[in-house]
């Protein structure tokens, strides 16, 4: 029931999160097109005052529930190496880690990025993160 309960909230924080960067790199870059440079500017700092309160405790919900789930299902490495899911479960991990801390690092510590400033590398990684999970059990 534990395993249940701590998934669903993993997948609720991450939908959160994803949902996020999906708004953010497919909608609002295009609200520069129809809207001033300051009427773009004013539009986004509005909804990134929300965002802000929301994302990124959910990140962070998402990693520590994410690093749970998979002390439960990782098991343990055969002599001839990892599991073809081992591996795919991994890559998963070290991206949702990379995403976890940059965040982290970011919103809590006041450390920008040195590259990757904008949206796009962490969107690559949640659509990334979520094709591995579809093919991590086949």
């Amino acid at each position: 029931m534990t395993f249940i309960l701590i998934k669903t909230v993993h997948l609720f924080a991450a939908f959160i999160y994803g949902g996020f960067l999906i708004v953010d790199n497919l909608f609002l870059v295009h609200i520069k097109e129809a809207y001033s440079t300051e009427e773009h500017k004013q539009i986004r700092e509005s909804f990134m005052k929300y965002v802000r309160k929301v994302v990124p405790p959910s990140l962070i919900v998402a990693v520590l529930t994410g690093l749970y789930l998979i002390s439960q299902v990782y098991g343990t490495i055969a002599d001839e190496g990892l599991t073809r899911f081992q591996m795919l479960l991994s890559l998963k991990a070290f991206l949702g880690i990379w995403l976890g801390l940059r965040g982290f690092l970011q919103v809590y510590m006041g450390i920008q990025p040195l590259v990757f400033k904008s949206h796009v590398l962490p969107f690559a990684f949640v659509i990334t993160i979520i094709f591995l999970s579809q093919f991590m059990y086949i």
